[in-house]
């Protein structure tokens, strides 16, 4: 019994160590940064930015910093999203979100698609980078 004990705490370490819970890695602070702002929860949101991390948004560039500046930029932004898609190359993860009302805010734009590349060092979002979102197709002609 004993044993089974040890067991059962060293398994998850070996896990951890080997990537197997994926802890860190891009496509899960991605996804734990989505989880935190979807349920308004900005500090969370915010304690996964890197002191200095980068924001390019349209033509804007920000510098977050400070912890502050984090929690400011995660609370402007008028949407949830929820995750479709993404694809991680290395240290970045790449997802597409659909947009939906914030519990604090209305969307702009429910229901669309939108694109961000998240470079994750260390477990922490150091670049965040909102790609233009592919156009629909118009209908074809009639």
């Amino acid at each position: 019994m004993r044993l089974l004990g040890a067991l059962l705490l060293v398994v998850p370490l070996l896990a951890a160590a080997c990537g197997g819970g994926g802890a860190g890695s891009p496509e899960s602070v991605v996804r734990e940064w989505s989880d935190a702002l979807n349920s308004g929860d900005n500090e969370r949101a915010a304690d996964l930015f890197a002191h200095g991390a980068q924001v390019v948004q349209n033509n804007t560039v920000l510098f977050l910093q400070t912890h502050e500046d984090a929690v400011e930029f995660n609370t402007a932004l008028p949407c949830s999203g929820k995750i479709v898609e993404v694809k991680t190359d290395k240290d970045t993860a790449t997802a597409t979100f659909v947009l939906g009302d914030r519990k604090a805010s209305r969307c702009d734009s429910p229901g669309a698609k939108a694109t961000a590349a998240v470079k994750v060092l260390h477990g922490k979002i150091v670049l965040w980078h909102q790609l233009p979102s592919p156009q629909p197709l118009p209908p074809p002609p009639v």
